[in-house]
């Protein structure tokens, strides 16, 4: 069973309009690496049979430019997914870590502010397509994509949603529609936010 999540992504917007997305303030001398620490829980499916978690962790070197959301939006207007992950592959803004393992390149990380003082990440990464799913066709190998939104508050602390396995589409011009493989996203809680990333 599909689910599908209309996301209408700010950046997209600010993108085709020419104009800047407001990151979080920088303070003299910070450093410029953001960690951000948590337990991710899956309910049903995913990487084991029923429900599961385990620690997270996504590590940000720097914040995905207007330039690049500009060619992200143009990939996906143009060539679809597909395109889209061609523009991915050529990003790095940091890594996600779920579980016990090495963890992933962190293709993308836009800022957007969020509440008050807070701060909305969103994160699109290249996923790790097993040969099993290739060999036998699952209809798992068109999800490509890992996507994970988070919410963090002006002290670094907060929760967001994890889609280890999602494709991304355009809907309605110029939002952005990620459907998750799985039933239910996963969720992130407790999250703490370590460090601070200084726009370039």
């Amino acid at each position: 069973m599909e689910k599908r999540r209309a996301i209408s992504m700010l950046c997209a917007l600010l993108c085709l309009a020419g104009l800047t997305p407001v990151y979080p303030a920088a303070e003299a001398k910070v450093q410029s690496r953001m960690t951000i620490n948590g337990t991710v829980y899956a309910i049903g499916g995913g990487r084991r049979v029923g429900n599961w978690s385990g620690p997270f962790r996504l590590i940000v070197n720097r914040y995905t430019t207007p330039g690049e959301l500009r060619e992200l939006n143009d990939a996906l207007q143009q060539d679809g997914q597909d395109g889209l992950l061609k523009a991915l592959s050529k990003m790095d803004a940091g890594r996600v870590q779920v579980g016990t393992g090495v963890g992933i390149k962190a293709n993308a990380v836009i800022a957007d502010p969020w509440g008050e003082d807070g701060t909305k990440l969103t994160v699109f990464y290249e996923r790790n397509v097993r040969f099993s799913e290739l060999r036998y066709g699952a209809r798992s190998q068109d999800y490509r994509i890992g996507y994970a939104e988070i919410f963090l508050d002006r002290n670094g602390k907060g929760e967001g949603t994890f889609i280890p396995a999602a494709r991304v589409r355009l809907r309605d011009g110029n939002n952005w529609e990620v459907e998750d493989f799985g039933v239910f996203p996963a969720r992130l809680m407790g999250l703490r936010a370590s460090g601070r990333v200084t726009p370039g």
